[in-house]
């Protein structure tokens, strides 16, 4: 009867995760919807404080996963403040001082802005499947939507987080929630989309919101006014003299 019971018991596991697609699979999908070779943008970020909100307007010109270049047009206090990625570096413009500025190291983790979004989240542009690997764990509702439940777990040293839970849209292949976890395994931060777009043949966040989970407040609202994908960017927009300028 034993014997029994455990073939009954291994047989329905089988049947269950057999029903569940691949996560590495469901993960080069969403690469293939989520990521461009080039992407330009203007967006606004409103970071949610304690007491009150303040909103920052950026424009981002992005090239792969080794070049990035934004500048803040608002607030006039953080007007003009720049910043470029050129693979695993970072340099910010403060116009106030003139000065260049590089971030590196334990100051990657600090607060971009004020806002909930580091340094290092910023810097993370990469396609998911260099970074991790995926289980799918299951299925769930999330908002009103199907979802498929799938843990990452770091495949390279250097990922800001070890592990990632995230909660996939069934239909449209993007992530609506995810839970970043340190190495400890302590929760770090949570981000959910909260709206979404159809630009062309792939599905886009709009609005979305991100929370540390170590920092008070109510989050850092990310809000994508417009976006165009493969669209050429010159090579001098992705050089220091291009933050002065």
């Amino acid at each position: 009867m034993r014997k029994l019971l455990i073939f009954i018991l291994i047989s329905f596991c089988t049947i269950v995760f057999a029903d569940l697609p691949d996560g590495n699979k469901l993960l080069k999908q969403i690469d293939e919807n989520m990521y461009a070779k080039n992407m330009i943008s203007t967006s606004l970020m409103i970071v949610h404080g304690r007491r009150s909100s303040r909103t920052m307007k950026l424009r981002s010109w992005t090239e792969g996963d080794d070049r990035s270049f934004s500048e803040y047009l608002a607030p006039p206090r953080d007007a003009g403040t720049k910043m470029l990625k050129l693979k695993d570096k970072l340099w910010i413009y403060n116009p106030s001082a003139d000065r260049i500025i590089q971030i590196s190291g334990h100051m990657l983790r600090q607060s971009m802005m004020g806002s909930d979004i580091s340094y290092e989240d910023m810097m993370e542009e990469n396609e998911l499947t260099e970074v991790y690997s995926a289980v799918t764990t299951g299925e769930e509702i999330f908002n009103d939507v199907n979802c498929w439940k799938l843990e990452l777990t770091a495949i390279v040293e250097d990922a800001p987080y070890n592990t990632k839970k995230v909660w996939i849209d069934k239909e449209k292949l993007i992530p609506l929630k995810e839970e970043r976890y340190g190495k400890s395994g302590k929760l770090l931060k949570t981000t959910e989309i909260l709206e979404v777009m159809k630009i062309e043949e792939r599905w886009y966040p709009k609005r979305m919101i991100f929370k540390d989970i170590l920092k008070k407040g109510k989050g850092t609202e990310f809000i994508i006014e417009n976006i165009q994908f493969d669209t050429e960017i010159p090579d001098s927009r992705f050089s220091k003299a291009a933050l002065r300028k």
